[in-house]
């Protein structure tokens, strides 16, 4: 089993944190929250990064809206601070995990996506179709609140316990 070490430090370092505050303003430059973070960035990022190294870091209550597109979601938002710290996280722990991830998972992966998704999956119904020359089905389904119903523990200890 791998071991990785320093990721805290890492995942905390202000180079990290700035990268991902980079990151993270991508095509949001002027949503109020994101405007109001960036009049005071130094001193928001220096904030997060000495609460993270003291241990005083606590996550922030999220905000709930519904959209539609075309059916109505109920969306969880995080504030600003928090989702600046998603993506420092994500941008050390991502390339340890994506990896161990089965080839024909496209969803929110780098070099992956819908359009490959659909590519892949008209390779796998051309295959199983024998060139469109036999009938086979296709299941599209969809596990209601699945990210809600996660059990954090077992998530926590599977992580844990992660081999390479």
């Amino acid at each position: 089993m791998k071991v990785y070490k320093n990721l805290f430090s890492q995942i905390t370092s202000l180079e990290n944190l700035f990268a991902a505050w980079d990151e993270f303003k991508k095509d949001k430059k002027h949503k109020k929250d994101v405007l109001s973070f960036e009049f005071h960035l130094e001193q928001n990022i220096f904030k997060l990064h000495r609460d993270l190294l003291t241990k005083k870091y606590s996550h922030r209550p999220y905000t709930d809206f519904f959209i539609r597109d075309p059916k109505v979601r109920h969306i969880h938002k995080a504030a600003v601070r928090d989702r600046v710290l998603h993506h420092a996280l994500y941008q050390i722990l991502n390339p340890l995990f994506d990896k161990t991830f089965i080839p024909n998972s496209f969803s929110c992966r780098i070099d992956k996506g819908v359009h490959k998704g659909v590519l892949a999956l008209e390779r796998m119904i051309r295959a199983e179709s024998k060139n469109f020359t036999r009938t086979c089905f296709v299941m599209k389904c969809d596990v209601q609140k699945f990210f809600d119903s996660v059990d954090h523990q077992v998530l926590l200890t599977r992580i844990i316990h992660k081999r390479e």
